[in-house]
């Protein structure tokens, strides 16, 4: 029986890794009203870190394609950094010559469920509906699932992996991915009204 878990559990990740991969490998976008950049973690000084910043340009390369006229760069504040993602992304587009009329921010958002619930607010606010969500590839499938549950309707452009350095972080990255994932699905199942835990 622990046999038959064991197995189970390995097919089952092994089915999710191939989902998360191939997830990542479909770029859909199309003219849009507005590009979404999820944020990820800054370095101790509040430098964006490598995800960050791959994520950032490559939404700044879809904006001068004239994918869309605005950028709106999500992610709020850690306890551990002295601004928000979503300032750090902000001046990764400036650099890349993207005027201050073209960038928006939300700065609220501690998690990717939080950066659906708190973009949806402002796109609704706004009325815009079509967007191209930007993030790493192996991020893509819990992402997109995420905002088009809040009922956005996702085209998604994802960073390829191959642009993600270093020998483990996409490993490692799926991992967690696959920790994130399974814990919105019980906390779905579940009801449980949490929609933020550090690292997540």
């Amino acid at each position: 029986m622990a046999l038959f878990i064991i197995l189970a559990g390995l097919l089952y990740f092994a089915a999710f890794t191939i989902a998360v991969h191939l997830t990542g490998l479909q770029d859909s976008a199309e003219p849009a009203d507005i590009i979404i950049v999820l944020g990820a973690g800054l370095k101790e000084d509040g430098r964006p870190g490598p995800a960050l910043t791959r994520r950032t340009r490559h939404a700044s390369t879809l904006w001068h394609e004239g994918v869309a006229p605005l950028v709106l760069c999500a992610g709020g504040q850690s306890e551990y950094f002295p601004r928000t993602e979503a300032a750090a992304c902000r001046e990764i587009l400036l650099d890349a010559s993207l005027p201050d009329a073209a960038i928006l921010l939300e700065e609220r958002s501690r998690s990717t469920e939080e950066n659906a619930i708190y973009s949806e607010r402002l796109l609704h606010d706004l009325g815009l509906s079509r967007i191209v969500l930007v993030s790493d590839s192996y991020h893509m499938l819990r992402a997109g699932w995420l905002f088009t549950g809040r009922g956005v309707k996702v085209m998604a452009s994802p960073v390829p992996a191959d642009r993600i350095r270093g020998g483990l972080v996409y490993p490692y990255s799926i991992a967690r991915e696959f920790i994130a994932f399974n814990w919105q699905l019980f906390k779905e199942l579940f009801n449980i009204p949490l929609t933020h835990i550090s690292g997540i």
